[in-house]
């Protein structure tokens, strides 16, 4: 069991962000375990694929060897994300930026779990010298394996933060933790995570940088050092969504009525969802999307609300009246 201690700007610093880093490095975890990561098997076979090229596997060699199965990562090489907006390039310079005696500190920092590869033990002994050589490998395996599929992965995780940054607006920060991963839970001044680690950490006010994850299925993942940016990892909501479609089904009769692609969108609202995150689930593109949830917004079968940068649209229920009529409820 571990606990993170929140004091009132801590709780004042709670933020979300998308982490193309965090994707990137941790997608060599399914890579290594496909069983346990058999929700991602369409994208595990084209990467896989892609790192037995020979000039993929020599170039992204550095970040296979500090991703091994079953060992910890070392946090300089996930950090959080500066902005919710923040790319791949902004987290690259900051990886690139890393002191040499914090890169020293953090590797040491996962020996407890297992002992450091061979590129780990020479960037240990030359963190200055080969420090860019491992950004490099992170950018290659970016640009490979995750940017190809990177439009609707981004999806899936912005509508994750839509979904936690309504449930912080109405319930507040003990609610938003009680429910962001069944091993946390609020205790009025701290989060307590069944985990292994037995960590006692006191945010100290620098607020927590929290990030959903593709490639993170079993329980949050903290980034907490006494002199590194608080950060978490938890696994995103609906993963099992990322790699599939969701058309409605031949003879739908309610498709019959208000056409197949508002039928679809209706059957998907019954938990609010963004547009993008919406066109990724139905195959439709946002324009698509967007002139049939203003049509059915005119028609009182969809409400919209704001929270932060995101709009999310959810079924009404007259909507859900319909629903059930179609299905012979």
């Amino acid at each position: 069991m571990s606990q993170l201690r929140f004091g009132a700007s801590d709780v004042a610093g709670v933020r979300f962000a998308v982490s193309p880093v965090w994707e990137t490095v941790s997608s060599m975890w399914a890579l290594a375990d496909p069983v346990r990561h058999a929700v991602h098997l369409p994208w595990i076979d084209q990467a896989r694929a892609t790192l037995r090229r020979p000039d993929v596997a020599v170039r992204v060699r550095p970040l296979v060897e500090l991703t091994r199965p079953r060992r910890w990562l070392p946090d300089f090489l996930t950090p959080p994300a500066a902005g919710p907006d923040a790319d791949l390039a902004e987290q690259l310079d900051q990886i690139a930026a890393t002191p040499p005696d914090v890169v020293v500190r953090d590797l040491l920092a996962t020996t407890p779990a297992s002992p450091l590869s061979p590129f780990g033990r020479a960037l240990r002994d030359d963190p200055a010298g080969l420090l860019p050589k491992l950004v490099t490998a992170v950018r290659v395996w970016y640009d490979e394996a995750i940017a190809p599929d990177w439009p609707r992965i981004r999806a899936l995780l912005e509508a994750d933060i839509a979904h936690r940054a309504a449930v912080l607006a109405e319930g507040g920060a003990g609610q938003l933790f009680g429910q962001l991963h069944a091993s946390l839970r609020w205790t009025g001044d701290r989060v307590v995570s069944d985990d292994p680690w037995q960590l006692d950490f006191d945010l100290g006010g620098r607020g927590l940088a929290l990030n959903p994850g593709i490639f993170t299925d079993r329980r949050v993942l903290w980034n907490l050092l006494e002199d590194s940016p608080p950060g978490g990892t938890y696994p995103v909501r609906a993963v099992a969504t990322l790699w599939e479609a969701a058309p409605v089904a031949a003879g739908d009769p309610l498709a019959r009525v208000i056409g197949s692609g508002r039928a679809a969108l209706l059957n998907l609202l019954d938990t609010a969802a963004t547009t993008t995150d919406l066109a990724r689930r139905t195959a439709m593109s946002c324009g698509n999307v967007s002139q049939h949830l203003s049509a059915l917004h005119a028609a009182g079968l969809v409400s919209r609300s704001r929270q932060g940068r995101h709009v999310l649209y959810r079924g009404t229920e007259a909507a859900a009246v319909l629903l059930r009529a179609s299905r012979g409820e």
